[in-house]
């Protein structure tokens, strides 16, 4: 499909990146415009796609606007975009559905509005696309000898039992998990992290059929929730088809 033009803004493009060897074509060459859609989608714009008169989207792979916030290495710069690289392709067709079909919201609704414009046999090869990529290395600024990451490390690998916290590795971040639908949580951004927790705790997030997180979440202080963040992404993402972390 290509979108109708205004002359407003040039989006036709040349150059060709690459990753992993496979050539990528580059969305749009007029770097003033990349900034410009960037903004739109970060802002929450109720604006369909279908007219914002940005982006020719003719040949493109269905993952290219995914990668407007998400990168097409998967690596996304501002911590509210999640890093998808490695990510388990369940997962990612779940949260999407989830936007999709109004089970999960999120500030602003950009997701919702781009979730409405993906087919399931798109979303299915967008998943395998960001899940077969590279995993993100993890935050290498965070302090990893602190009282503040050793609590997380414990939270994350054992739980608390006094308190009745469960520990996370019993369905995140393991290639035998028996939840393919639980993320992988390692080299997320911090704040994301934090942020998601944080919603899982006051309610406001509640995609989770098992409530599961929730359960989890409301057992968790503000401490826990941010000693869980900084030890998280401080640590090596493993491959989502249970290859060892690098």
């Amino acid at each position: 499909m290509s979108l109708p033009s205004s002359g407003a803004v040039t989006t036709q493009a040349t150059a060709v990146t690459a990753i992993e060897g496979r050539p990528v074509p580059r969305l749009i060459s007029d770097r003033v415009a990349w900034r410009a859609s960037v903004a739109v989608i970060a802002a929450g714009s109720a604006v369909s796609l279908a007219c914002a008169d940005i982006i020719v989207t003719e040949g493109m792979q269905p993952w290219y606007l995914c990668a407007t916030c998400h990168s097409l290495d998967g690596n996304s710069a501002m911590a509210r975009f999640p890093k998808l690289a490695g990510q388990r392709a369940a997962y990612i067709v779940k949260q999407v559905q989830d936007f999709r079909d109004g089970r999960r919201g999120n500030d602003g609704g950009q997701m919702q509005a781009s979730a409405s414009y993906i087919d399931d046999d798109d979303l299915a090869k967008t998943a395998a696309y960001f899940a077969s990529l590279p995993p993100p290395p993890p935050d290498g600024s965070l302090e990893t000898k602190g009282e503040e990451w050793r609590r997380g490390a414990s939270l994350y690998q054992d739980g608390d039992t006094v308190s009745g916290i469960a520990s996370c590795s019993s369905c995140h971040d393991n290639a035998e998990s028996k939840r393919p639908d639980a993320p992988l949580l390692k080299a997320q951004h911090a704040a994301y992290l934090a942020k998601q927790l944080g919603d899982w705790r006051s309610g406001e997030r509640q995609n989770d059929l098992s409530q599961t997180m929730p359960a989890v979440a409301a057992k968790l202080s503000d401490r826990d929730i941010s000693a869980l963040a900084t030890f998280l992404a401080s640590q090596p993402r493993p491959r989502s088809d249970g290859a060892p972390a690098q």
